[in-house]
């Protein structure tokens, strides 16, 4: 199982809301796969191909379930990753996976699991406006 110390967690949540300290920090423990994690999760390719290329393979399972990928959440479960699968179902929304994840005593991953949920909501903001989308409206 893929489980890292509450520090390195709480770094990385820190990392995703934009603390370059964090970043370094992750960099100088040797978890760049956690500074990857951060771009991943928003789609960017070349982060999630570093995930593939040095075989984070659950991280990249996590990411595509994030994106409510069917199969990379099955995969999650088959190989027992049961806190990167509860961490999938909260962002998308599954207030039981909070509940697991509070009774295994991970409320950091918990912590992780709602900047990620933030950034994604942030950046879905971003794109949107009343003179944006499908149909056009004259200002």
């Amino acid at each position: 199982m893929l489980i890292y110390s509450k520090e390195v967690i709480n770094k990385t949540s820190e990392w995703v809301e934009g603390n370059a300290n964090a970043k370094l920090w992750l960099q100088q423990h040797n978890h760049e796969e956690l500074v990857q994690l951060k771009d991943a999760v928003s789609r960017y390719s070349k982060a999630f191909e570093y995930l593939l290329v040095h075989k984070h393979l659950v991280l990249a399972a996590f990411v595509n379930a994030v994106w409510d990928d069917k199969k990379a959440f099955k995969l999650l479960m088959e190989k027992k990753e049961f806190v990167w699968a509860a961490m999938a179902n909260f962002i998308n929304g599954d207030d039981n996976a909070a509940g697991f994840l509070q009774k295994n005593n991970l409320k950091h991953y918990i912590q992780l699991a709602s900047v990620i949920q933030a950034k994604l909501r942030k950046e879905g903001d971003e794109g949107t406006s009343i003179f944006s989308g499908p149909i056009k409206i004259d200002k």
